[in-house]
């Protein structure tokens, strides 16, 4: 391992202080690595990205298929609960 310094804004140093405090998280250093492996993953488009990409339509596509799906307002309401839950957690 390698110990490198950094220098943030202070917005985003407050967000990778919200993340350790929601215990998403253990340290600011698995904040700043995982941030950076979803980077390495997703930006730019790497094979494996497309491939993920792939098989989440296909998943998607099955779902379609079986008939499990949900209503756009279904799906906003469902979500809206979530956020509920998860602010009063916070």
């Amino acid at each position: 391992m390698v110990i490198m310094n950094m220098l943030l804004t202070e917005e985003l140093e407050l967000f990778v202080k919200e993340q350790v405090a929601s215990s998403i998280y253990h340290s600011t250093s698995e904040v700043i690595h995982h941030g950076l492996e979803l980077l390495k993953r997703f930006n730019p488009p790497t094979p494996d990205y497309k491939a993920w990409i792939g098989e989440q339509i296909d998943f998607g596509l099955i779902q379609i298929e079986n008939g499990e799906t949900v209503s756009g307002e279904d799906a906003y309401n469902e979500m809206q609960a979530i956020v509920k839950v998860k602010t009063r957690e916070a």
